[in-house]
């Protein structure tokens, strides 16, 4: 992509005092500062569709596409360091400056940024105090008729290197726990073409400050987990937090959070036994989603939190992710967006088979064209597209799916580099297509330190290494998946990768177990019955072989040995050729 200008909302942030901070104590600063970036910046400028342009050690510099969800994400991350450094003595505390301007940016073609509209927001963070926002002239115009904020101008000022003076204001936020005016209006409500999630605190029935301690590290791990998925913007932990120990109506808390959906729960303890309760409400109708009930031991209290969460989130996310496609099945075509399109396309694209496929690129192509640099369009296009290649008894969509389905795959990871989703499924495609399997690993790898609780990604991650026989790490995805991710809608492609997983790596007892249990949950899927009839000739039982590979010929007419070699995405000749020979055995035409 050749460089070109375009107007932008840049926010440039560093950390006050860093050197002196990594003098005193330079590792405890560094795993601060990247603590910091996982659990609360990185989700954050995620929430509020930023773009991490570069960092620069201690700062970094982020694009948004409006200058109020600069400013919303500036005042959620201010907010949130308040919280977190209260009771920390001052000279060990980690503050940032922030920022924003508005103005004409010239974008590499690596995507980097450059000129005045970079430069003048660098030079506003460097006259911020710590902990405060400054806003140029220009971005203060875009938001001061539409969020309420308190500020002050600093009238016009001269800054290094920028020839004329620029109008600036400076934005305080309040204490932590005591937000001023700003802070409620701007801090809540939907971000971008989303719906929103608000969790509130669990209850704590039984009164005991350390269960109270333990209840809120699991909500705010909720909170951390869900904000990196993309179906739904989750509304920060110091807007929610402010509900704590009151009675609340949730209709009117989701009002007044602009939240379209609430989690909420409660928990009592028993001795060292712990109960933790949980319900998703649809909080436009008062509609329960959702609900359940964990037990546990508070005797390792990390390990059950990590679990705790895990189960929660996997049951959530995907609930959530339902209802968000049965709500946009409700509107108007016309009214449609490109998030609203992908929606749609989802159900259809996980099924495989061919006709739900067709539906699916057809939602995926007008989200395309609506948004063409729309990540998770995207890759879920390039995925539509390497099914029909690699499955030799549907049609083309296309001359050639398997150029279309790359260029898509390059095009989402270029887009989408902190969306963990849009990176697992184009490095999949990459490693399924034989195109780029270097690319292809990273880019499942990145995903999963992106976003390393999600089912979905723990699959697609998991799947990319099978077929790479890198089985260390691709079954400890695959059997996480497996574990948390029952309520995803493509839960039997799991098994299949376990049990494709076990044959490649020579267990076929094991392939055999998890095959017959994918079989059986998709009867009409053909991808676990070649990997069935395998394992059974492997395991000497050839006539249950041939009967699962007529299955398997009535699912896929026309297939043999030499359209199988082109299709599977099986890395290793060697291992090609022995599944291949096994197959031929239990009957597969040559």
């Amino acid at each position: 992509m050749a460089e070109q200008r375009k107007l932008a909302a840049i926010l440039a942030a560093d950390v006050v005092g860093f050197s002196r901070l990594a003098g005193a104590d330079e590792d405890r600063t560094l795993a601060r500062l990247r603590a910091l970036r996982s659990d609360l910046i990185d989700p954050t400028i995620s929430v509020h569709n930023g773009r991490v342009v570069k960092r620069t050690g201690d700062g970094a510099l982020v694009e948004f596409r409006s200058v109020v969800d600069a400013v919303r994400c500036a005042i959620e991350v201010q907010s949130s360091m308040q919280e977190r450094n209260a009771g920390v003595p001052t000279d060990r505390r980690i503050e940032f400056r922030i920022g924003i301007h508005l103005g004409d940016v010239v974008e590499e073609a690596d995507g980097d940024l450059m000129g005045d509209g970079v430069n003048i927001a660098a030079r506003l963070e460097g006259i911020a105090t710590p902990g405060a926002i400054c806003l140029s002239e220009d971005a203060y115009r875009q938001v001061k008729s539409r969020l309420d904020l308190s500020v002050t101008s600093l009238g016009p000022v001269r800054l290094k290197n920028i020839t004329d003076r620029i109008g600036a204001y400076s934005l305080q936020i309040d204490g932590a726990g005591q937000p001023g005016p700003a802070v409620p209006s701007v801090a809540v409500g939907v971000p971008g073409d989303k719906s929103s999630l608000a969790v509130l605190p669990f209850t704590n029935l039984s009164g005991d400050p350390e269960a109270g301690f333990f209840v809120d590290g699991v909500v705010e791990d909720i909170i951390t987990a869900l904000a990196r998925y993309t179906d739904v913007a989750v509304i920060a932990r110091n807007s929610t937090f402010l509900y704590r120990g009151q009675a609340v109506d949730i209709r009117k808390v989701a009002a007044d959070l602009g939240a379209s959906y609430v989690l909420e729960g409660s928990a009592r303890t028993s001795g060292n036994r712990i109960r933790i309760t949980g319900q998703l409400i649809d909080a436009t109708t008062g509609t329960h989603l959702w609900a359940d009930r964990y037990d546990g031991s508070l005797d390792d209290a990390f390990d059950l939190q990590d679990t705790l969460v895990a189960r929660i989130v996997g049951a959530v996310e995907p609930t959530l992710r339902s209802a968000e496609i049965a709500r946009v099945q409700q509107k108007p075509d016309e009214a449609l967006n490109a998030h609203d399109l992908w929606l749609r396309a989802q159900p259809h694209a996980i099924a495989l088979r061919s006709d739900d496929n067709l539906v699916a690129l057809g939602y995926l192509n007008r989200a395309i064209a609506l948004k063409p640099d729309y990540a998770p369009a995207l890759a879920f296009a390039a995925w539509c597209l390497t099914q029909r290649y690699r499955r030799s008894t549907w049609k083309p969509a296309g001359p050639d799916d398997c150029g279309a389905a790359t260029a898509l795959a390059r095009r989402a990871l270029a887009a989408g580099p902190d969306d963990a989703v849009s990176m697992a499924v184009a490095g999949f495609t990459l490693v399924t297509l034989h195109v780029d399997y270097g690319t292809g690993l990273d880019a499942v790898r990145h995903a999963v330190s992106l976003n390393p609780g999600s089912s979905f990604v723990a699959f697609v991650a998991g799947s990319a290494m099978v077929w790479c026989e890198e089985f260390e790490q691709a079954m400890a995805l695959i059997e996480q998946s497996i574990a948390y991710g029952p309520k995803e809608p493509g839960y039997y492609l799991s098994l299949n990768m376990a049990a494709a997983a076990e044959l490649l790596r020579g267990r076929p007892e094991a392939a055999l177990e998890a095959a017959l249990r994918a079989t059986t949950l998709n009867p009409g899927s053909e991808s676990a019955f070649w990997v069935l009839a395998a394992a059974q000739v492997e395991t000497g039982r050839l006539p249950e072989a041939r009967t699962t590979l007529a299955k398997f010929l009535e699912l896929a007419p026309g297939i043999t040995a030499g359209r199988l070699r082109t299709s599977l995405p099986i890395r290793n000749s060697e291992t090609m050729e022995r599944v291949l020979a096994s197959l031929r055995k239990a009957g597969l035409p040559a």
